[in-house]
């Protein structure tokens, strides 16, 4: 099947099957706790609450369905690493908050499993760290530099180590390989099959769950959807990108696509030339993200970014088939592995990120006006979802943790800038990122202008 041809549908999505929609909300309606929003953020925050305050009436409201968004479309990296530089997170908790800060999002990665295992959600976890590959000269040096700065923070040898040329082909057999980065602290997984395990599994611990129902916007206790009012003691924002559909929120996270692969089932002497037996997560260090994984049906799933941002934050559901995109997605995917350049792609498929204006993703709730909000991953929500869920339910129950004064608790972040700003800058750096990815594989030599631009755009304001 070429991928021209290949169905439209999340590969993870399309494996589940026909779904039967959940009750949506007719009527005017109160609870304790009203969550909008229903992926790994909302879900995670009813889950402990329903833990935390069992007598206290939670609701989530989804405008489609439990897992449609990014959390249903993804990689499947659950990834123990957050957005945003370890000197920000020291910036506002000190060395000691931003180590506190990482060790946490560590326990994040195995908190996911032993939950999915203990409710009984075979999402296929598999915990077998990330492999990051360099494929250049520019490369190897940006990991060498990584592991050193890690070693100096105090990371040890065993959460994240640089491997020679030839260890890291015994975890994955990609083309060109000059050296590599294993990260302990990653699992691969099915995200749709998590996403829609939680939601069964916090609706029968009692949380109300209504999908198909549009929140048009938040005024203090009161969230206005199409179909009825809802009165809530708080009220939790899990809306990720999405957020831009909410009165006053346009430029609150700036929604960026992000596309994906996925391979038919793979004999078994294609996966023994390609490697990845423990289904670490991978990628190159390249400066256009990519990721994949292999699945537990041995397939490879991969993505990376390089749709076009849309003018006004705008979300269309078209960019994420976009014909074009895919194809460079599947022609860098055989780029790693020659061996898959034959192999039918079954499905293609999009979904949208949410990134705030400081690249740092954050956990907020004002006790006073009963509002909380958490999000702005960047792409590295399926581990930070729960710890940000965790934590903001700790807060919500008022209980005290070890996680709730973590630097990215109430971390801030100004507003992305108006347009035509944020089109000319985004559009500009995404063309000089691809064409530093292109000068560098060409001539060894490092593209320093792509630092920069990187600098900018994750910029500390």
């Amino acid at each position: 099947m070429s991928i021209d041809s290949a169905t439209t549908t999340a590969l993870w999505l399309d494996r589940l099957g026909p779904m039967t929609p959940r009750a949506a909300l007719d009527g005017d309606a109160a609870f304790d706790v009203v969550i909008v929003g229903g992926g790994f953020s909302g879900l995670w925050t009813a889950y402990y609450l329903s833990r935390l305050v069992p007598d206290r009436s939670v609701a989530v409201l989804e405008r489609h369905f439990c897992g449609f968004g990014a959390s249903g479309r993804n990689g499947g990296w659950c990834i123990g690493e957050l957005a945003g530089s370890f000197e920000k997170y020291a910036r506002r908790g000190g060395a000691d908050g931003a180590m506190r800060q990482a060790r946490a999002m560590f326990d994040a990665v195995d908190e996911v499993g032993r939950v999915a295992g203990a409710e009984g959600i075979d999402c296929h976890y598999a915990k077998g760290g990330t492999v990051r590959v360099a494929r250049s000269e520019p490369q190897a040096v940006r990991q060498r530099e990584e592991v050193a700065h890690a070693r100096a923070l105090g990371f040890t040898e065993d959460e994240i180590r640089l491997l020679d040329a030839d260890e890291a082909r015994t975890l994955i057999n990609a083309t060109d390989i000059r050296s590599g980065i294993f990260f302990a602290a990653s699992a691969a997984l099915d995200p749709a099959r998590l996403v829609r395990g939680l939601a069964d599994v916090v609706e029968a611990a009692g949380v109300t769950i209504h999908e198909g129902t549009t929140v048009t916007g938040i005024d203090g206790d009161r969230i206005h959807t199409t179909t009825g009012t809802v009165t809530a003691g708080v009220v939790v924002r899990a809306t990720e990108a999405y957020t831009r559909d909410l009165r006053g929120e346009r430029r609150t996270l700036m929604p960026v696509y992000s596309l994906m692969v996925a391979t038919e089932p793979l004999p078994a002497s294609v996966i023994d030339e390609i490697g990845l037996g423990e289904r670490p997560t991978f990628a190159d260090d390249r400066h256009m993200v990519i990721y994949g994984q292999r699945t537990a049906d041995d397939r490879i799933a991969f993505g990376g970014r390089g749709v076009p941002y849309l003018w006004g934050s705008r979300i269309d559901s078209s960019t994420e088939t976009h014909l074009p995109s895919h194809r460079l997605i599947h022609e860098t995917l055989v780029g790693l592995f020659p061996v898959l350049a034959d192999a039918d792609v079954t499905h293609r498929w999009g979904g949208v990120l949410g990134i705030p204006r400081n690249w740092v993703p954050s956990v907020h709730f004002d006790a006073g006006r009963g509002q909380g909000w958490l999000g702005g991953y960047v792409g590295e929500g399926v581990a930070a979802a729960n710890l940000a869920g965790r934590t903001l339910a700790e807060m919500v129950a008022g209980v005290e943790s070890e996680r709730t004064d973590l630097p990215w608790v109430g971390f801030g972040a100004r507003k992305w800038e108006p347009e035509p700003l944020r089109w000319l800058g985004v559009r500009s750096s995404r063309r000089i990122l691809a064409m530093a990815d292109d000068h560098e594989f060409r001539t060894d030599r490092e593209a320093r202008l792509a630092t920069r631009v990187s600098m900018l755009l994750k910029g500390a304001s």
